[in-house]
């Protein structure tokens, strides 16, 4: 555990965790397909269940810092419906990377109503990869912004982000999928993965080949943690999405949608539905 002055940061020994929630919701990364996460939301809302806890990587982080925060499956929609990449990230001469974040930080502090991890309505995990160690950490208290921005930051597109001193990037590289992340501290957990490897063909350019090479990398990283999930809901059809496509963000909420349904029907045939529906009932928090 290394404890610094801002944000406090866990590195992912395992230690030191008990069973402490009775729901845990663990969000994958995997950029635009992250959108999928706004179906799950919503068919979350219909049953009324609130998880105790989320952990978010990458787009993750984003959809489950927002949705932490108090925003519903339509808000958050409704916050990025209409709007385009370079409202987020700006070209640069690359250096430390080929886009500047700066702009999508200032998303986030123009819209967060929260300014620190520990004042969200539900506890939030975010996971990042610290660049100088190498190793995949956990913020769990501190100011939100640059953890979550941290979180998103994928090497080489976008810049690290220094945090007391260290420089962050995508939590996606060692942990995309972060159920072990808040296996041990949870009873149940959902997970929600958007970023199954869907065979498909891709341009022999720098920008697709280091979108697939990712990917793969990606992809890699979530096998154990797939396993530990009581319900797991994997949007395959969003595979064919690119990172970046802001101009579908309603078609992948209905897939996130759909395939939520599909997993909450054969979770009802196995009777665990019923244990989820009862252990994290929609409480007044």
């Amino acid at each position: 555990m290394c404890e610094a002055k801002e944000n406090k940061v866990w590195y992912m020994t395992g230690k030191d965790k008990e069973v402490r929630y009775k729901l845990g919701l663990a969000l994958s990364g995997g950029g635009a397909k992250g959108f999928a996460h706004i179906g799950v939301f919503r068919l979350l809302e219909e049953y009324q269940i609130v998880p105790d806890i989320i952990s978010g990587t990458s787009a993750g982080a984003l959809a489950g810092v927002l949705f932490a925060d108090g925003y519903s499956s339509e808000e958050i929609q409704e916050l990025f419906i209409g709007r385009e990449f370079s409202e987020f990230a700006k070209l640069q001469l690359p250096i430390a990377g080929l886009f500047d974040s700066q702009r999508f930080r200032l998303f986030l502090e123009r819209h967060l109503r929260a300014k620190r991890i520990e004042e969200l309505k539900i506890p939030l995990v975010i996971v990042a990869t610290d660049l100088d160690r190498g190793i995949s950490c956990e913020f769990r208290e501190g100011p939100i912004v640059d953890p979550v921005v941290a979180s998103c930051s994928i090497p080489i597109i976008f810049n690290p982000v220094e945090i007391n001193r260290s420089h962050y990037v995508d939590g996606g590289l060692f942990r995309n999928f972060p159920v072990t992340t808040i296996r041990k501290e949870c009873e149940r957990i959902i997970g929600v993965n958007v970023s199954p490897l869907i065979p498909q063909k891709y341009k022999q350019t720098i920008w697709s080949i280091a979108e697939r090479s990712y990917h793969y990398m990606f992809r890699a990283n979530t096998l154990e943690d797939r396993l530990l999930c009581d319900i797991l809901i994997e949007t395959k059809e969003a595979g064919s999405y690119k990172t970046f496509d802001l101009d579908n963000i309603p078609t992948l909420a209905n897939i996130g949608y759909e395939a939520a349904v599909q997993a909450f029907e054969k979770a009802i045939q196995k009777q665990e539905i019923d244990r989820l529906i009862e252990a994290a009932m929609a409480v007044e928090r």
